[in-house]
């Protein structure tokens, strides 16, 4: 590798001179060693800097009109929700356990879509309970059970 000190992979992946994989600046195998495998990573800095490309861009295309989710199955933790919430994100649930993190990441509720094809009654009036903002209906018998639970 000549004199680079790094060989660089991606924007934040590279290769250092003494073989170890660095991610978003940081030496993989001394935070494995120092928290252990398996060890999972996330790169706040580009994270954030794909929310804003995204609502940017979907802010220019449909001014008001659109919003960016972040599809909460993808990975679902406290953090993540912080950090989409700072962004001004949507997110889109599937479960009341996604429903509940996000919610004790004081995620605003109002923002959230659930979306999933095979909700109980019992999802529903938790989502409701909780102040969901939306539901993303998959057939009809899914939306005359949320008329019948919101009505209750």
């Amino acid at each position: 590798m000549n004199d680079l000190t790094e060989f660089m992979l991606c924007g934040n992946l590279s290769v250092s001179n003494n073989g170890h994989l660095n991610f978003a600046g940081q030496d993989t195998a001394a935070l494995a060693s120092e928290y252990g495998t398996p060890l999972y990573l996330m790169d706040e800095e580009r994270i954030r800097e794909r929310c804003r490309t995204y609502t940017s861009a979907v802010r220019t295309a449909f001014s008001d009109k659109g919003r960016v989710l972040y599809a909460s199955k993808a990975a679902s933790f406290k953090r993540i929700y912080e950090i989409m919430r700072e962004e001004g994100m949507g997110i889109d649930v599937v479960s009341c356990g996604e429903i509940r993190t996000a919610e004790k990441a004081n995620f605003p509720l109002s923002n959230a879509y659930f979306h999933s094809n095979n909700k109980t009654d019992a999802d529903i009036e938790y989502a409701i309970e909780r102040g969901i903002g939306y539901f993303v209906v998959d057939n009809e018998e899914e939306l005359f059970a949320i008329d019948r639970i919101a009505k209750e």
